[in-house]
């Protein structure tokens, strides 16, 4: 038995909570704010037609 528990390999390898991770992946955050950079310029050019519509539209000689 005493030879059995000197076999045991242990890892070093594990992470405990502590810890932080090694890698991070930068590109997330970056490809986050170009999507919403681009959803706000497509938001900005409907609301400038809607706006645009409306303005046609509307009946100047009330």
């Amino acid at each position: 038995m005493a030879e059995d528990k000197s076999d045991i390999d242990v890892d070093d390898d594990f992470e405990t909570d502590n810890e932080a991770p090694e890698t991070v992946d930068p590109v997330e955050p970056i490809v986050s704010k170009t999507n919403l950079t681009k959803r706000r310029l497509i938001d900005n050019m409907l609301e400038e037609r809607r706006l645009k519509r409306q303005i046609s539209e509307y009946d100047f000689d009330l």
